[in-house]
């Protein structure tokens, strides 16, 4: 059986995000699957559905890392669906498992999985996010892609 291996990157984000957070976030999974990445997410609403929303219309792949136990919790553009069932724990997950992060907008949960990702040496842009040092802050999507996959690549 010949296996394939597709890098993810982290996209973060609200559920509850603005028509302008959206229209980043499917941007964002559009540019990326468009260059062969994955996305990982939390695999909800909001900026999640976008960008996994955007990354499909590519034919891209899409995971979510979801916090409860029920997998019909997912949006309907997560392909892969991880029911965690470790509640906002799974932030870590989240900001960990992809070549980097790029955060779209969001509340605690995703200063949380900022500040992992920034402890774990991952490289994150942000669109309309918490601006706290370490953070690239990316003017638009193409910008955010830019940053990071420049700097996922030059980790390798």
């Amino acid at each position: 059986m010949k296996h394939f291996r597709i890098p993810l990157i982290a996209v973060i984000g609200g559920a509850n995000s603005t028509p302008e957070e959206e229209r980043q976030a499917e941007e964002v999974g559009r540019l990326l699957a468009r260059r062969g990445y994955g996305i990982l997410c939390g695999g909800r609403g909001g900026v999640m559905a976008a960008v996994c929303r955007g990354a499909n219309q590519m034919g891209g792949v899409t995971v979510g890392i979801l916090p409860g136990e029920d997998e019909t919790e997912a949006n309907d553009w997560v392909q892969i669906v991880i029911p965690s069932g470790l509640g906002e724990a799974r932030n870590a997950l989240v900001a960990r498992a992809g070549r980097g992060v790029i955060a779209i907008g969001g509340g605690y949960g995703t200063l949380s999985e900022i500040a992992l990702a920034l402890k774990w040496d991952q490289p994150v842009a942000g669109l309309s996010t918490w601006k706290i040092e370490g953070v690239y802050c990316a003017q638009t999507p193409e910008d955010a892609v830019r940053f990071v996959l420049e700097k996922a690549i030059s980790a390798q």
